[in-house]
């Protein structure tokens, strides 16, 4: 029999007060949480410490528990500039952190994530993390979705990666973002068949 490959999977929730995490162990078809969690920032002051802080404690995570890949949330395009540019450097800063250490790092719109986890881009962070706690038998939920929120994002981005139709859009750096017409074109079939297969995470 050949051996199921086994690699791990992180999610990253950027955040400028709580910026949420969470590890994905996959063996073959199977999938596992192997930790929850947030790194608290609200207590620094200074932005450029936050910053600092962020690359130090993600390139710590990401030495602990070996991710092969990195996913995050691209930052939400509102009407508050100054917090959109925050937040951006937030992310910037994490996906940094992963680079350095020579991971795959992708993108993927917080619609995108909503979507694949409950069906719906609309669903609240609470649907998400009841459904996140209950496709990886999650016993005791972590006290803020922050946490679940990251474990979404790696969720969102094992089940795009392995859906068939996505690796045939590989190429397409945009990935979960519908940057490109072809990403686009192909996003709604993906989506239509990837709910075929898994009607379980459609929130009716």
């Amino acid at each position: 029999m050949v051996a199921q490959e086994t690699f791990r999977i992180m999610g990253i929730d950027p955040g400028t007060n709580y910026m949420g995490y969470g590890v994905l162990e996959v063996e073959g078809r199977a999938v596992r949480s192997v930790v929850l969690g947030e790194i608290d920032l609200h207590k620094l002051s200074d932005p450029y410490a936050k910053l600092r802080y962020i690359f130090e404690r993600v390139g710590a995570l990401i030495e602990q528990y070996n991710p092969r890949e990195v996913a995050l949330e691209s930052p939400f395009f509102g009407e508050n500039v100054q917090s959109m540019l925050k937040l951006g450097r937030a992310q910037g800063v994490a996906m940094a952190a992963a680079l350095s250490r020579d991971r795959q790092v992708f993108e993927y719109a917080p619609m995108r994530i909503k979507q694949c986890i409950t069906g719906r881009g609309s669903a609240s962070k609470e649907q998400v993390a009841a459904i996140v706690c209950r496709t990886l038998a999650v016993d005791e939920p972590p006290k803020r979705l922050d946490a679940t929120d990251g474990m979404a994002v790696a969720l969102c981005h094992y089940y795009m990666t392995s859906n068939p139709l996505y690796q045939a859009l590989a190429d397409n750096r945009a990935k979960g973002l519908g940057g490109t017409k072809k990403g686009a074109k192909g996003g709604s079939k993906s989506w239509a068949q990837f709910l075929a297969a898994h009607p379980d995470r459609e929130i009716k």
